[in-house]
């Protein structure tokens, strides 16, 4: 039998624990932590999402079902189910942002080099968001319709492995189109969007900045034709204009030449009317690109089935904020080592064997193996598969 480390200890072994000490640093607060540090709050968090466990009770019967072994899981600090809920209401919930920021980055320089069904160069991001649903009786500060309480998920996704480079968690009222203003524009990197986001204000100011965007286009836009270039219709495309924007507002708001790529989605029989300031990118390439933004809606279905965000541990807009980070850390963490271990199983067949296997001493790389021939069988259960 093996005699080493828990896979739960093997899989935090991965943590950049020097980081999640600067974040700690960064945010300095007058809450106790002698007795049940950062470090304990984030991993027994981390166990609530590995596990899919439903709440702090939940949570507290685990771990001190297995009192013995919390020392060996790197928890350090007394487990309680009021000790963990103050933790999660007065810390402040960046410390956590900021380490999933950390996660993110390493996540997207290992899997930067996938492809994702265009061949380009260029980073391409998906930006949509996602509303979550809160009871309006618990969480009366998310105040969002009579009956319902929410926020939102505002998430940039890098398309070469589906990792969430920029989120922003608002209240569900918030505007979609404002994000925008927050969003880092990266010189040459393309940003793909639906029709939503269509505000020629702030799309201007993103090819100011070099920002080379895909948006899908209203049917109440008003432009004139400058150019017409042929198209193969066969592909499904339609149209490939240059084109510029004649409507009261919008021609001052995007004074220089758009380019219209019309296509016909055959499979769902819906036809696309796209915008974009790339004008050397083939038209087919332009229509492709819109169609890989289905990933981030994939993304948004799998994070509300497979972790808990769902299903909040606390009702402070602070702890609900440090749950899903957290949930976000976690999802990328798993994302990371099975990149490094170069498993081929999906993200879902891994965090279902995790969840039965995190007290046992099998060496991460041969459950992971094991894993990978698991997945291999006809997928009978209808799952979201992100990978």
């Amino acid at each position: 039998m093996h005699s080493g480390k828990l896979v739960f200890s093997q899989l935090m072994q991965c943590l950049p624990m020097h980081q999640l000490r600067a974040c700690v640093a960064r945010y300095a607060g007058r809450y106790p932590t002698l007795s049940f540090s950062h470090l304990d709050q984030f991993l027994c968090m981390a166990f609530a999402q590995l596990s899919f466990r439903e709440s702090l009770r939940d949570i507290e019967a685990c771990l001190r079902a297995h009192q013995s072994k919390l020392y060996h899981l790197g928890i350090r600090g007394h487990v309680a189910r009021s000790t963990l809920a103050d933790a999660n209401d007065r810390r402040d919930w960046r410390i956590y942002r900021d380490f999933a920021q950390v996660l993110i980055a390493q996540a997207r320089e290992i899997y930067r080099r996938d492809a994702f069904g265009v061949d380009l160069d260029n980073t391409v991001y998906a930006l949509d968001s996602t509303t979550i649903d809160l009871s309006l009786s618990l969480f009366p500060w998310a105040h969002f319709t009579a009956t319902k309480a929410a926020v939102k998920l505002h998430t940039l996704m890098d398309l070469r492995g589906n990792i969430p480079s920029f989120v922003c968690i608002t209240h569900a009222k918030h505007s979609e189109i404002s994000v925008l203003d927050e969003l880092p524009i990266e010189p040459g990197s393309l940003y793909v969007m639906d029709r939503g986001y269509i505000d020629f204000k702030r799309l201007y100011a993103m090819h100011r900045a070099h920002g080379l965007f895909v948006v899908r286009a209203r049917s109440n836009h008003v432009f004139r034709v400058r150019r017409s270039s042929a198209v193969e219709r066969a592909s499904g495309l339609r149209c490939d204009q240059l084109i510029r924007l004649a409507g009261k507002h919008s021609h001052a708001d995007y004074p220089v030449p758009l380019r219209r790529v019309g296509f016909y989605d055959a499979t769902n029989h819906v036809r696309l009317n796209l915008f974009t300031n790339h004008l050397e990118l083939p038209a087919l390439s332009i229509a492709q690109l819109y169609r890989c933004r289905w990933q981030i809606e994939l993304l948004f279905k799998w994070l509300k089935q497979h972790l808990r965000i769902k299903a909040f541990f606390g009702r402070s807009p602070n702890a609900v904020r440090t749950q899903i980070w957290i949930a976000i850390a976690v999802y990328v963490l798993v994302a990371i080592v099975r990149k490094r271990l170069n498993c081929s199983a999906s993200l879902h067949t891994i965090l279902q064997i995790l969840s039965v296997t995190l007290f046992e001493k099998t060496p991460l790389n041969q459950l992971l193996a094991n894993a990978a021939v698991i997945d291999h069988g006809p997928d009978e259960d209808n799952q979201l598969k992100l990978f």
